[in-house]
């Protein structure tokens, strides 16, 4: 039986461009597969997401990780410093954006790797605190956050325009 490689977590380069825009893409399936009218999924989403990516590389902002067994890629994590934000009631803040492992390689504690990795590099820039979201299905990433000392402390709702409103439901006494 051969041993897995180790896992090493290190800054993203242009190189892993290629994986970024595939897991990146993969992310973005996964949220419109839940929401197919809240998320939106571009025709180009893999190149789309591989220039984002290596674009935020020079953003001195953004903080772009990859986990890497040999070689290979096999996950990322990207974070961005934000600063005060009136309308969302948020003072000067890191954000964890994207986190996304391999499926071959979740449950072995990559994620938490990566997001731990994030949240120390956006506290290294002066992040007071770290703030993220994700989709309301996603219950093994919001455990995985839970454990990682994130807590609730917004829920997002999203209406269509063109969909008519549901009355509320009346308790009855």
């Amino acid at each position: 039986m051969s041993t897995p490689p180790a896992v090493d977590v290190r800054p993203a380069t242009p190189t892993d461009g290629d994986a970024l825009g595939r897991m990146g893409a993969a992310l973005a399936r996964l949220h419109h597969d839940y929401d197919p009218a809240r998320f939106m999924l571009p025709d180009d989403i893999e190149p789309g997401y591989r220039w984002w990516l290596v674009h935020e590389l020079e953003n001195r902002k953004a903080v772009v990780l990859v986990a890497t067994a040999g070689d290979v890629v096999v996950g990322y994590g990207y974070g961005r410093m934000a600063g005060k934000d009136w309308n969302l009631l948020l003072d000067r803040h890191g954000e964890l954006v994207d986190l996304w492992v391999e499926p071959a390689a979740r449950g072995t504690g990559i994620g938490a790797r990566l997001a731990e990795a994030v949240v120390a590099e956006l506290a290294a820039r002066g992040a007071p605190r770290v703030v993220l979201s994700t989709a309301a299905p996603n219950q093994a990433a919001q455990a995985l956050f839970a454990r990682l000392g994130f807590r609730a402390t917004m829920i997002e709702m999203t209406r269509e325009v063109d969909a008519p409103a549901r009355p509320a439901k009346r308790r009855r006494k």
